[in-house]
Protein backbone atom coordinates (compact mmCIF):
# COMPACT_ATOMS: atom_id res chain seq x y z
CA UNK A 1 0.00 0.00 0.00
CA UNK A 2 1.72 3.80 -1.33
CA UNK A 3 1.84 6.47 1.27
CA UNK A 4 -0.43 9.07 0.85
CA UNK A 5 0.35 12.60 2.23
CA UNK A 6 -1.68 15.49 2.40
CA UNK A 7 -1.69 17.82 -0.43
CA UNK A 8 -3.09 20.58 1.46
CA UNK A 9 -2.92 21.62 5.19
CA UNK A 10 -3.66 19.66 7.61
CA UNK A 11 -8.26 20.20 8.06
CA UNK A 12 -9.16 22.03 9.64
CA UNK A 13 -6.74 24.65 9.16
CA UNK A 14 -8.77 27.73 8.44
CA UNK A 15 -6.85 29.68 6.18
CA UNK A 16 -7.22 27.73 2.82
CA UNK A 17 -10.53 27.37 1.23
CA UNK A 18 -11.87 25.88 -2.11
CA UNK A 19 -9.99 28.94 -4.15
CA UNK A 20 -6.81 28.13 -2.66
CA UNK A 21 -7.82 24.37 -4.06
CA UNK A 22 -8.04 25.43 -7.28
CA UNK A 23 -4.84 27.19 -7.65
CA UNK A 24 -3.18 24.05 -6.19
CA UNK A 25 -4.91 21.44 -8.93
CA UNK A 26 -3.87 24.09 -11.49
CA UNK A 27 -0.70 24.39 -10.70
CA UNK A 28 -0.36 20.50 -9.92
CA UNK A 29 -1.39 19.69 -13.70
CA UNK A 30 0.80 22.17 -15.28
CA UNK A 31 3.74 20.94 -13.40
CA UNK A 32 3.17 17.74 -14.51
CA UNK A 33 2.28 17.94 -17.89
CA UNK A 34 4.91 20.99 -19.07
CA UNK A 35 7.97 20.28 -16.43
CA UNK A 36 8.45 16.95 -14.47
CA UNK A 37 8.40 15.02 -17.94
CA UNK A 38 11.17 17.44 -19.31
CA UNK A 39 13.09 18.31 -16.25
CA UNK A 40 15.85 15.66 -16.38
CA UNK A 41 16.86 16.99 -20.08
CA UNK A 42 16.59 20.49 -19.14
CA UNK A 43 19.40 19.79 -16.29
CA UNK A 44 21.51 17.81 -19.23
CA UNK A 45 21.27 20.77 -21.16
CA UNK A 46 22.10 23.15 -18.58
CA UNK A 47 18.35 25.25 -19.42
CA UNK A 48 15.05 25.40 -19.72
CA UNK A 49 12.81 26.92 -22.33
CA UNK A 50 11.95 30.57 -21.79
CA UNK A 51 8.42 29.95 -23.33
CA UNK A 52 7.98 28.39 -20.19
CA UNK A 53 7.33 31.78 -18.43
CA UNK A 54 4.63 33.04 -20.81
CA UNK A 55 2.88 29.48 -19.94
CA UNK A 56 3.39 30.32 -16.20
CA UNK A 57 2.31 34.00 -16.74
CA UNK A 58 -0.32 32.58 -19.08
CA UNK A 59 -2.07 30.57 -15.78
CA UNK A 60 -1.78 33.83 -13.59
CA UNK A 61 1.38 32.25 -11.39
CA UNK A 62 3.21 35.76 -11.38
CA UNK A 63 0.40 37.96 -10.89
CA UNK A 64 -0.90 36.19 -7.71
CA UNK A 65 -0.79 38.96 -5.20
CA UNK A 66 -0.67 41.78 -7.66
CA UNK A 67 -3.15 44.67 -8.29
CA UNK A 68 -5.55 43.85 -11.10
CA UNK A 69 -4.96 47.40 -12.03
CA UNK A 70 -1.44 45.82 -13.51
CA UNK A 71 -2.95 42.45 -14.47
CA UNK A 72 -2.68 40.40 -11.35
CA UNK A 73 -5.00 38.68 -9.37
CA UNK A 74 -5.00 41.13 -6.33
CA UNK A 75 -4.70 37.71 -3.76
CA UNK A 76 -3.01 37.10 -0.56
CA UNK A 77 -0.58 35.18 0.55
CA UNK A 78 -2.32 31.84 1.57
CA UNK A 79 -2.85 31.75 -2.35
CA UNK A 80 0.82 32.29 -3.14
CA UNK A 81 1.28 29.14 -0.28
CA UNK A 82 -0.83 27.19 -2.72
CA UNK A 83 1.08 27.96 -5.72
CA UNK A 84 4.74 27.74 -4.17
CA UNK A 85 3.74 24.53 -2.53
CA UNK A 86 2.09 22.73 -5.49
CA UNK A 87 5.35 23.50 -7.41
CA UNK A 88 6.79 20.48 -5.71
CA UNK A 89 5.24 18.35 -8.58
CA UNK A 90 7.67 20.26 -10.93
CA UNK A 91 10.67 17.57 -10.18
CA UNK A 92 12.70 20.82 -10.94
CA UNK A 93 14.44 22.89 -8.41
CA UNK A 94 16.03 25.00 -11.05
CA UNK A 95 12.04 25.90 -12.57
CA UNK A 96 10.92 26.36 -9.10
CA UNK A 97 13.53 28.69 -8.03
CA UNK A 98 13.54 30.84 -11.42
CA UNK A 99 9.75 31.73 -11.35
CA UNK A 100 9.70 32.49 -7.70
CA UNK A 101 12.28 35.25 -8.50
CA UNK A 102 9.78 36.63 -10.78
CA UNK A 103 6.87 36.03 -8.55
CA UNK A 104 7.74 36.76 -5.48
CA UNK A 105 11.25 38.90 -5.42
CA UNK A 106 11.14 41.38 -8.18
CA UNK A 107 7.78 41.45 -9.13
CA UNK A 108 5.67 42.54 -5.70
CA UNK A 109 8.51 45.17 -5.30
CA UNK A 110 7.91 46.80 -8.28
CA UNK A 111 4.21 47.03 -7.00
CA UNK A 112 5.09 48.17 -3.74
CA UNK A 113 7.71 50.76 -4.57
CA UNK A 114 7.28 51.66 -7.99
CA UNK A 115 5.77 55.20 -9.23
CA UNK A 116 2.16 54.54 -11.37
CA UNK A 117 4.87 55.11 -14.12
CA UNK A 118 6.93 52.25 -13.72
CA UNK A 119 4.78 50.11 -12.82
CA UNK A 120 2.91 51.19 -16.25
CA UNK A 121 5.72 49.59 -17.86
CA UNK A 122 7.38 46.94 -16.25
CA UNK A 123 4.09 45.26 -14.10
CA UNK A 124 1.81 43.66 -17.42
CA UNK A 125 4.66 42.01 -19.38
CA UNK A 126 6.65 40.74 -16.27
CA UNK A 127 3.15 39.50 -14.95
CA UNK A 128 2.50 37.98 -18.58
CA UNK A 129 5.83 36.22 -18.43
CA UNK A 130 6.69 38.26 -21.49
CA UNK A 131 9.68 39.83 -19.93
CA UNK A 132 12.04 38.31 -17.33
CA UNK A 133 13.15 39.64 -14.12
CA UNK A 134 16.29 39.39 -11.94
CA UNK A 135 16.92 40.89 -8.65
CA UNK A 136 20.77 41.62 -8.18
CA UNK A 137 22.11 42.82 -4.85
CA UNK A 138 25.06 40.01 -4.45
CA UNK A 139 28.88 41.01 -5.51
CA UNK A 140 31.97 38.94 -5.55
CA UNK A 141 33.11 40.09 -2.38
CA UNK A 142 29.71 39.15 -0.48
CA UNK A 143 25.82 38.64 -0.71
CA UNK A 144 24.49 38.81 3.14
CA UNK A 145 26.38 42.29 3.74
CA UNK A 146 24.17 44.52 1.44
CA UNK A 147 25.97 47.55 2.85
CA UNK A 148 29.23 46.76 1.34
CA UNK A 149 28.16 46.82 -2.40
CA UNK A 150 30.45 48.51 -4.33
CA UNK A 151 28.41 48.77 -7.86
CA UNK A 152 28.30 52.60 -8.22
CA UNK A 153 25.09 55.01 -9.58
CA UNK A 154 26.39 58.27 -10.61
CA UNK A 155 23.98 60.98 -11.12
CA UNK A 156 24.57 62.82 -14.52
CA UNK A 157 22.35 65.05 -15.90
CA UNK A 158 18.89 63.15 -16.04
CA UNK A 159 20.42 60.08 -15.90
CA UNK A 160 22.55 57.71 -13.69
CA UNK A 161 25.51 55.88 -14.78
CA UNK A 162 25.95 53.03 -13.63
CA UNK A 163 29.29 51.16 -13.28
CA UNK A 164 30.31 47.35 -11.28
CA UNK A 165 29.75 44.00 -11.14
CA UNK A 166 27.25 41.45 -9.82
CA UNK A 167 27.36 37.70 -8.73
CA UNK A 168 25.12 35.07 -8.41
CA UNK A 169 21.82 36.59 -10.06
CA UNK A 170 19.29 34.11 -10.81
CA UNK A 171 17.46 34.75 -14.16
CA UNK A 172 20.56 36.73 -14.95
CA UNK A 173 21.48 35.56 -18.38
CA UNK A 174 18.12 35.81 -20.07
CA UNK A 175 16.67 38.78 -17.69
CA UNK A 176 14.95 42.02 -19.52
CA UNK A 177 15.00 44.03 -16.53
CA UNK A 178 16.85 43.84 -13.26
CA UNK A 179 16.13 45.33 -9.94
CA UNK A 180 19.27 46.40 -9.43
CA UNK A 181 21.08 47.33 -6.04
CA UNK A 182 23.93 50.31 -6.45
CA UNK A 183 25.80 52.77 -4.41
CA UNK A 184 24.39 56.23 -4.65
CA UNK A 185 26.23 57.90 -1.63
CA UNK A 186 28.91 57.09 0.74
CA UNK A 187 27.23 55.91 3.78
CA UNK A 188 26.50 52.43 4.21
CA UNK A 189 23.52 52.15 4.88
CA UNK A 190 22.25 55.25 3.74
CA UNK A 191 24.06 55.62 0.49
CA UNK A 192 21.96 52.28 -1.51
CA UNK A 193 19.35 53.30 -3.86
CA UNK A 194 17.75 50.74 -6.47
CA UNK A 195 17.16 50.82 -10.11
CA UNK A 196 14.85 49.48 -12.58
CA UNK A 197 17.31 48.42 -15.07
CA UNK A 198 16.64 47.29 -18.68
CA UNK A 199 19.25 44.95 -19.64
CA UNK A 200 19.27 46.07 -23.17
CA UNK A 201 20.76 49.40 -21.63
CA UNK A 202 24.50 49.54 -23.95
CA UNK A 203 27.35 48.94 -21.38
CA UNK A 204 25.48 45.75 -20.21
CA UNK A 205 26.98 42.25 -20.57
CA UNK A 206 26.71 39.07 -18.76
CA UNK A 207 29.57 36.99 -18.17
CA UNK A 208 30.17 33.43 -17.79
CA UNK A 209 27.14 31.42 -16.43
CA UNK A 210 28.10 30.21 -13.17
CA UNK A 211 28.69 26.28 -12.98
CA UNK A 212 26.59 24.89 -9.71
CA UNK A 213 26.05 21.48 -7.97
CA UNK A 214 22.26 21.78 -8.31
CA UNK A 215 20.01 23.30 -9.73
CA UNK A 216 21.18 22.89 -13.12
CA UNK A 217 18.71 24.57 -15.54
CA UNK A 218 18.64 28.05 -13.82
CA UNK A 219 20.68 30.28 -15.21
CA UNK A 220 22.51 31.96 -12.15
CA UNK A 221 25.10 35.32 -13.71
CA UNK A 222 27.44 37.09 -13.12
CA UNK A 223 27.12 40.95 -14.69
CA UNK A 224 29.09 43.63 -15.72
CA UNK A 225 28.40 47.16 -15.73
CA UNK A 226 30.21 49.74 -17.76
CA UNK A 227 28.96 53.05 -17.66
CA UNK A 228 25.11 52.54 -18.89
CA UNK A 229 23.37 55.30 -18.68
CA UNK A 230 19.78 54.49 -17.10
CA UNK A 231 17.07 57.63 -16.52
CA UNK A 232 16.97 58.67 -12.90
CA UNK A 233 13.25 58.65 -13.12
CA UNK A 234 13.78 54.30 -13.37
CA UNK A 235 15.11 54.71 -9.75
CA UNK A 236 12.72 52.04 -7.77
CA UNK A 237 11.39 53.90 -4.11
CA UNK A 238 13.28 56.53 -2.12
CA UNK A 239 16.94 57.42 -3.60
CA UNK A 240 19.37 56.36 -1.27
CA UNK A 241 16.78 54.22 1.08
CA UNK A 242 17.54 51.00 -1.47
CA UNK A 243 19.17 48.94 1.60
CA UNK A 244 15.95 49.12 3.72
CA UNK A 245 13.75 48.60 0.71
CA UNK A 246 16.21 45.60 0.10
CA UNK A 247 15.43 44.34 3.52
CA UNK A 248 11.74 44.27 3.81
CA UNK A 249 11.74 42.54 0.38
CA UNK A 250 14.27 39.75 1.72
CA UNK A 251 11.29 39.05 4.20
CA UNK A 252 9.24 38.16 1.08
CA UNK A 253 11.54 36.53 -0.29
CA UNK A 254 12.75 34.16 2.84
CA UNK A 255 8.51 32.98 3.24
CA UNK A 256 8.62 32.09 -0.45
CA UNK A 257 12.21 29.95 0.35
CA UNK A 258 10.71 28.21 3.54
CA UNK A 259 7.33 27.17 1.27
CA UNK A 260 9.50 25.69 -1.00
CA UNK A 261 11.62 23.60 1.18
CA UNK A 262 8.40 22.41 3.17
CA UNK A 263 7.24 21.75 -0.18
CA UNK A 264 10.73 19.78 -1.36
CA UNK A 265 10.57 17.71 2.23
CA UNK A 266 6.51 16.88 1.77
CA UNK A 267 7.05 15.49 -1.92
CA UNK A 268 10.69 13.69 -1.50
CA UNK A 269 9.22 12.14 1.53
CA UNK A 270 6.42 10.92 -0.18
CA UNK A 271 8.43 9.88 -2.88
CA UNK A 272 10.55 7.81 -0.35
CA UNK A 273 7.80 5.79 1.47
CA UNK A 274 6.17 5.37 -1.58
CA UNK A 275 9.41 3.25 -2.96
CA UNK A 276 9.75 1.78 0.43
CA UNK A 277 6.73 0.12 -0.22
CA UNK A 278 7.38 -1.54 -3.50
CA UNK A 279 11.41 -2.53 -2.66
CA UNK A 280 11.62 -4.98 -0.80
CA UNK A 281 14.78 -6.73 1.25
CA UNK A 282 14.88 -10.10 2.62
CA UNK A 283 11.47 -11.02 1.79
CA UNK A 284 9.57 -7.38 3.64
CA UNK A 285 9.09 -4.14 1.80
CA UNK A 286 12.26 -1.93 3.33
CA UNK A 287 9.94 0.85 4.94
CA UNK A 288 8.67 -1.38 7.14
CA UNK A 289 11.98 -2.85 9.46
CA UNK A 290 12.00 -0.24 12.46
CA UNK A 291 15.12 2.11 11.22
CA UNK A 292 12.62 3.15 8.67
CA UNK A 293 9.54 3.44 10.48
CA UNK A 294 11.26 5.16 13.46
CA UNK A 295 13.58 7.64 11.03
CA UNK A 296 10.40 8.86 9.24
CA UNK A 297 8.60 9.38 12.14
CA UNK A 298 11.11 11.83 13.27
CA UNK A 299 10.82 13.28 10.03
CA UNK A 300 6.66 13.76 9.57
CA UNK A 301 7.19 15.16 13.11
CA UNK A 302 9.76 17.72 11.97
CA UNK A 303 7.97 18.66 9.04
CA UNK A 304 4.73 19.27 10.53
CA UNK A 305 6.16 21.33 12.98
CA UNK A 306 7.83 22.73 10.36
CA UNK A 307 4.55 23.60 8.73
CA UNK A 308 3.01 25.36 11.62
CA UNK A 309 6.27 27.53 12.19
CA UNK A 310 5.71 28.66 8.49
CA UNK A 311 2.33 29.58 8.23
CA UNK A 312 2.34 31.48 11.56
CA UNK A 313 4.82 33.77 10.17
CA UNK A 314 3.03 33.80 6.83
CA UNK A 315 -0.09 34.94 8.64
CA UNK A 316 1.71 37.54 10.47
CA UNK A 317 3.14 38.85 6.75
CA UNK A 318 -0.58 38.19 5.29
CA UNK A 319 -2.03 40.51 7.67
CA UNK A 320 0.71 43.26 7.10
CA UNK A 321 2.29 42.47 10.58
CA UNK A 322 6.03 42.74 11.35
CA UNK A 323 7.37 39.35 11.23
CA UNK A 324 11.07 39.09 10.75
CA UNK A 325 11.84 37.09 13.92
CA UNK A 326 9.17 34.41 12.86
CA UNK A 327 10.28 34.18 9.01
CA UNK A 328 13.87 33.91 9.96
CA UNK A 329 13.04 31.21 12.10
CA UNK A 330 10.85 29.73 9.52
CA UNK A 331 13.71 29.82 6.60
CA UNK A 332 16.47 28.37 9.19
CA UNK A 333 14.58 25.49 9.97
CA UNK A 334 12.91 24.30 7.45
CA UNK A 335 16.32 25.35 5.15
CA UNK A 336 18.08 22.77 7.81
CA UNK A 337 15.48 20.27 8.12
CA UNK A 338 15.12 19.76 4.50
CA UNK A 339 18.57 18.81 4.24
CA UNK A 340 18.12 15.63 6.38
CA UNK A 341 14.69 14.78 5.32
CA UNK A 342 15.89 14.33 1.38
CA UNK A 343 18.99 13.14 2.57
CA UNK A 344 17.09 10.21 3.98
CA UNK A 345 14.87 10.08 1.33
CA UNK A 346 18.00 9.51 -1.16
CA UNK A 347 19.01 6.78 1.09
CA UNK A 348 16.04 4.98 0.94
CA UNK A 349 16.74 4.27 -2.52
CA UNK A 350 19.65 3.05 -1.93
CA UNK A 351 22.19 2.52 -5.48
CA UNK A 352 18.84 4.09 -7.43
CA UNK A 353 19.21 7.09 -5.20
CA UNK A 354 22.28 8.05 -6.77
CA UNK A 355 21.64 7.71 -10.28
CA UNK A 356 19.82 10.07 -12.84
CA UNK A 357 17.23 7.96 -12.92
CA UNK A 358 14.77 8.83 -9.96
CA UNK A 359 14.37 12.52 -9.13
CA UNK A 360 15.09 12.37 -5.67
CA UNK A 361 19.12 12.79 -6.75
CA UNK A 362 18.29 15.93 -8.59
CA UNK A 363 15.85 17.05 -5.45
CA UNK A 364 19.04 16.14 -3.32
CA UNK A 365 21.37 18.43 -5.33
CA UNK A 366 18.81 21.08 -5.73
CA UNK A 367 17.46 21.36 -1.59
CA UNK A 368 21.21 21.85 -0.69
CA UNK A 369 21.11 25.16 -2.14
CA UNK A 370 18.17 26.51 0.88
CA UNK A 371 20.72 26.77 3.42
CA UNK A 372 22.46 29.50 1.33
CA UNK A 373 20.21 31.22 -0.75
CA UNK A 374 17.71 34.19 0.40
CA UNK A 375 19.84 34.26 3.50
CA UNK A 376 22.83 31.88 4.95
CA UNK A 377 21.67 29.83 7.49
CA UNK A 378 24.26 31.49 9.63
CA UNK A 379 22.48 34.98 8.85
CA UNK A 380 19.30 33.86 10.13
CA UNK A 381 20.68 32.97 13.35
CA UNK A 382 21.87 36.29 13.22
CA UNK A 383 18.66 37.94 13.07
CA UNK A 384 17.09 35.75 15.42
CA UNK A 385 19.67 36.48 18.24
CA UNK A 386 18.89 40.04 17.77
CA UNK A 387 15.41 39.74 17.22
CA UNK A 388 15.24 38.30 20.96
CA UNK A 389 17.87 40.26 22.43
CA UNK A 390 20.41 37.44 22.82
Amino acid sequence: MQAQLRETAPPPFPYFTEEHELIRQTVKRFCQEEIAPHAAEWDSRGEFPRDLFRKAGGLGLFGIRIDPKWGGSGLDWWSTAAYIESMRHSESGSVNMAFMVQSDITIPVIQELGTEEQKQEFLPPAVRGEWIGALAVSEPGGGSDVAAIKTSARMNGDDLVVSGQKLWITNGCRADFIVLAVRTGPEAHKGISLVLFPTKTPGFSVGKKLSKIGNLASDTAELFFDECRVPKRLVLGESNKGFYHIMRNFQGERLAAALGSLATMDYAIRKALDYGAERQAFGIPIRKYQVWRHRFAEHLTGIEAGRWLVYRALDLVNRGQRAVREVSMAKLYTSELSQKVVYDCMQIFGGFGYTTEYPIGRMWRDARLSTIGAGTSEIMKEIIAKEEKI
